[in-house]
């Protein structure tokens, strides 16, 4: 036990500085992978390939060559079959990573618009008309606002309205806003794959969360049964919103994505500033 201590302290002392950046840089990178897959079905299939590879070299140590040849032959071919598979999780998660590199980019939800969401959204569902409505924040959302009608209108609570009232022809599908203006209605929204939402949920639910899978945008969903309000965000589905609390979400949101503007907008400055004085 003494010796392997001291074999421990002398690799600590002899570690360089960029050991040691090395070794937190990826310890950050697999700690983030595992919040992204954390709660999905590629935690379950990780697990699985992590105790492959255990038993690989125990198969190997006890001489089973049989059991040996079939698990590295498995393994060989199930790391391909995970790009495969899994290609939605490794898009979410490079759109996450994106995201986190240009935060700058949202389009945020200003004071005037809010209060047109939140009238729109409560007369909607005072009156359980179905409505589902995405706000486009720094994911640009081309693919989708291409699948629907291109609208380009000025935001107001009465043509949010009218949009949405049965038996129009754009009722069904989602509404795409982008900075100060409604870009397309009827839009067709990618359907979550996550098993564990509420059954009861619909299709419009689910495709609100799907789009806050993929993207960073705000969804609004305003149920046609019961009226109820819902907003997904990152694959996240909160219900039973009344007037006052949408407003009270929509502000907190705004406040923290423009904190986080600022703290970038601050960082930039700061470089910008060096950079002058380095070159001086």
């Amino acid at each position: 036990m003494q010796n392997f201590i001291t074999i421990v302290m002398n690799s600590l002392k002899s570690m360089s500085v960029t050991a040691v950046i090395d070794i937190l840089v990826v310890a950050f990178i697999f700690y983030k992978g595992y919040m992204l897959i954390k709660e999905t079905r590629a935690e379950q299939l990780l697990k699985g390939i992590a105790f492959i590879i255990i038993l690989i070299p125990i198969s190997s140590i006890l001489n089973l060559s049989m059991l040996y040849f079939i698990l590295s032959k498995t393994l060989t071919i199930g790391i391909i079959s995970v790009v495969i598979i899994f290609q939605p999780e490794i898009r979410r998660a490079l759109e996450h990573l994106g995201r986190s590199a240009f935060e700058d980019k949202h389009g945020l939800v200003d004071k005037e618009q809010r209060n047109i969401y939140v009238n729109a959204v409560s007369n909607l569902a005072e009156t359980k008309t179905g409505a589902l409505i995405a706000i486009e924040q720094g994911t640009g959302l081309g693919e989708i606002i291409s699948s629907g009608t291109i609208i380009d209108a000025k935001i107001t609570a009465n043509l949010l309205e009218n949009i949405f009232v049965v038996n129009t022809p754009l009722h069904d599908g989602a509404t795409i806003i982008g900075k100060d203006r409604i870009v397309a209605s009827g839009c067709v929204l990618p359907l979550t794959n996550n098993q564990e939402i509420n059954k009861k949920l619909g299709t419009r639910h689910r495709a609100g969360i799907g789009l806050s899978e993929i993207s960073d945008a705000l969804v609004i969903i305003v149920s046609e049964e019961t009226g109820t309000i819902s907003l997904a965000i990152n694959g996240r589905l909160t219900r039973n919103y009344d007037k006052d609390r949408l407003r009270s979400i929509l502000l907190k949101i705004m406040d923290h994505r423009e904190e986080k503007n600022v703290k970038t907008a601050g960082k930039k400055v700061k470089t910008w500033i060096t950079g002058i004085i380095n070159r001086k």
